[in-house]
């Protein structure tokens, strides 16, 4: 394998490690397909259907945007939430990847 090659798969395979990491809970499983339903929603209509705190919500909001899955729009004083369809497409195409090539 040649050094370019090494630093393609070292940089998809951290890329990939993030996507599960954010993957890694079920509220954060539940987040994204609740959103997967609707273009977009707010902050505190996950809140009103999840069985957890608006401050725990938040926090699983972060995690899911910090690792690109989710994007937001900010209308103070609200967020709009929405998936990232194109991280959302890389994810899907990553884990593809990884599972087809351990076969």
């Amino acid at each position: 394998m040649m050094i370019s090659e090494e630093k393609i798969v070292n940089s998809n395979q951290e890329e990939l490690a993030r996507f599960a990491k954010a993957l890694s809970h079920p509220t954060r499983l539940e987040i994204l397909r609740l959103l997967n339903t609707q273009s977009c929603c707010f902050t505190g209509d996950l809140v009103d259907v999840l069985p957890i705190a608006q401050s725990t919500v938040s926090q699983h909001l972060k995690e899911l945007k910090n690792a690109g899955l989710i994007q937001g729009e900010i209308t103070p004083p609200k967020i709009k939430y929405c998936i990232n369809k194109e991280n959302w497409n890389k994810a899907k195409q990553l884990f593809s990847d990884f599972f087809q090539s351990i076969e």
